[in-house]
């Protein structure tokens, strides 16, 4: 099977049910920006971190591929019985932010995205998991028929949880999170 079938060459994309559409549309931006994300976690998959993130992370890239399937059936006649995110997944993420905070000492300053290489690239996950919820906000207003309010949750929690699990990842190899010294830089 070849991989290139030139059905995008025209600035065109298809959707989960068929449904072709530009591939500015917000419902395909949302999709690119779950899929950087999915990348971004795959970099840091790949470096040196803790032995029990490496499943976690693994989770949650197979859940920002339901995501992401979510959002591509918007529209069309059938959900196709897709997975989706769900509330448990959420709580899921929580537990996990709480378990990994439970080992790091109390924030008293803004950090600086960075420490070690698995980390910055942590940091980058959070920011487009970031922009990823901006343009789901977008999506909403534009389409109603999915839940976004799940989806939101999740994607906030994911937000946190990179956000703490970029600080483990340091604690853990023992590199300095880099402090926002604000105006006395």
């Amino acid at each position: 099977m070849k991989i290139y079938t030139g059905y995008g060459d025209d600035g065109h994309t298809q959707l989960l049910g068929g449904q072709r559409v530009r591939k500015n549309d917000c419902r395909v931006a949302v999709c690119g920006t779950l899929d950087e994300l999915n990348a971004v976690l795959g970099v840091v998959a790949s470096r040196e971190i803790p032995a029990a993130l490496k499943p976690r992370l693994q989770a949650i890239q197979s859940d920002l591929f339901k995501f992401g399937s979510t959002i591509a059936a918007i529209g069309a006649e059938s959900k196709m019985n897709l997975p989706s995110v769900t509330d448990a997944d959420r709580l899921r993420l929580e537990a996990e932010v709480d378990a990994m905070e439970e080992h790091l000492t109390a924030l008293r300053n803004f950090l600086l995205p960075g420490g070690s290489e698995a980390a910055a690239n942590m940091h980058l996950a959070r920011a487009v998991c970031r922009r990823a919820e901006r343009l789901l906000v977008e999506l909403s207003a534009e389409h109603d028929e999915f839940d976004e309010a799940i989806l939101f949750k999740y994607l906030n929690r994911l937000g946190d949880w990179c956000f703490v699990a970029a600080r483990l990842i340091n604690q853990e190899l023992g590199v300095e999170e880099p402090l926002w010294r604000g105006a006395d830089a």
